[in-house]
C-alpha cells in the first residue's frame, strides 16, 4: 500500500501590523513570517475510502476542519475522487498563533497533489491555499518572508535566526475573530522589511518599534499571556514578543545557556515551551 509523510513547520511573527480593513471584510497586514522547527506530522495512504484520523481530539469539526476542506477543494479543482487515509500527528499547539492549522492545510495539497498525481501547479495550488486561509499560501514553500496584503502577498528576506528561540504558550485558544474586532487598524512604525539587516543581538533596541497590534487588546483580556512576555526579558531574551493573534510568546535569546535555563523555568511554570537552537534556515 502506497504511502507517504511530511513533517510541518510552525510560524512566528517578527512584528505584525494591522494597516485597514478591507472592504471584503478581510484586513491589510504587514508581518515576517518566519517558519520554525515545531512540526505536526501528516501521513496519507492508499484507502477504499476516505478517512481521517488525529492523535488528539480537540481538533475543529468536519466542517471547519483545515485538512478535510483542503481535500475537498483539491477534489472539486482536479475532478478526481481523492479516497485516501490521512493521519495527523498534531504537536503545535492549537489556537496558538503559530498557524499549525494553515501549515497542516498547505501540507496536503502539496502531498496529495504529488501522491494523488493531480499535477496542478504552484499557481493553481496558491488559490487553493488562499481559499482555505490567507496564510496557507506562505506553508505551500515556507521560507522567511515579507507578507501585506491578506498575507497572501510575499517577498523572501534573507533573515537568519542564528540566536536561540524559545516559544512558551499558556494553553489559552484565542480567537482571530476575536483579535480583529479588537484592534483599530493603522499605520506601521517601522518597515519590516529592515529586520534582515538588524544585528539580532541588538533587536531590543527596537522593541517599541517592531510590533504585534494583537498585544494590546490580547494582553488587556489574558493578563497571563502579558506575564509571559515580561517572564521572557526577565530571564535574558534580547527581543520577546507575540505570534499572530496569540497566544504563544516567543524570546530570543543571545545564548544556549540562557535560552534553556529560561526554558526550563517556564516548563516548572507548566507552559509548552519549544526551544529552537539554531536556524532553521
Amino acid at each position: 500500500m502506497a504511502k507517504s509523510e511530511v513533517n510541518t513547520p510552525a510560524k512566528i511573527n517578527i512584528g505584525l501590523f494591522v494597516t485597514q480593513k478591507r472592504q471584503d471584510g478581510f484586513h491589510n497586514i504587514e508581518t515576517i513570517f518566519y517558519p520554525v522547527s515545531l512540526y505536526d506530522k501528516i501521513i496519507v495512504e492508499d484507502s477504499d475510502t476516505f478517512y481521517f484520523s488525529a492523535n488528539v481530539k480537540s481538533l475543529p469539526d468536519n466542517s471547519t476542519n483545515l485538512i478535510i476542506h483542503a481535500k475537498n477543494l483539491l477534489e472539486e479543482y482536479s475532478g478526481e475522487r481523492l479516497n485516501i487515509k490521512i493521519h495527523l500527528w498534531k504537536n503545535i499547539p492549537i489556537g496558538a498563533g503559530l498557524g499549525g492549522g494553515s501549515s497542516d492545510a498547505a501540507a496536503v495539497l502539496n502531498l496529495l497533489n504529488e501522491f494523488a498525481g493531480l499535477n496542478l501547479s504552484s499557481n493553481e495550488l496558491f488559490d487553493i491555499g488562499l481559499r482555505l486561509g490567507s496564510d496557507v499560501p506562505f506553508f505551500l514553500n515556507p521560507r522567511p518572508s515579507y507578507a501585506c496584503g491578506k498575507g497572501e502577498i510575499l517577498s523572501p528576506q534573507m533573515l537568519h535566526l542564528d540566536l536561540p528561540l524559545v516559544i512558551v504558550n499558556p494553553g489559552i485558544n484565542i480567537s482571530t475573530k476575536w483579535a480583529y474586532k479588537h484592534i483599530k487598524p493603522g499605520g506601521t512604525i517601522f518597515d519590516l522589511r529592515k529586520i534582515e539587516s538588524l544585528d539580532l543581538y541588538h533587536l531590543k533596541l527596537y522593541s517599541e518599534k517592531i510590533l504585534n497590534v494583537f498585544e494590546t487588546p490580547v494582553f488587556e483580556m489574558y493578563p497571563a499571556i502579558k506575564k509571559i512576555k515580561i517572564l521572557h526579558y526577565k530571564l535574558g531574551a534580547v527581543f520577546s514578543l507575540m505570534s499572530g493573534s496569540g497566544s504563544s510568546v516567543f524570546g530570543i535569546y543571545p545564548d544556549t545557556g540562557s535560552a534553556a535555563s529560561a526554558a526550563k523555568i517556564m516548563k516548572e511554570q507548566g507552559y509548552f515551551v519549544f526551544t529552537q537552537d539554531s536556524k532553521l534556515f
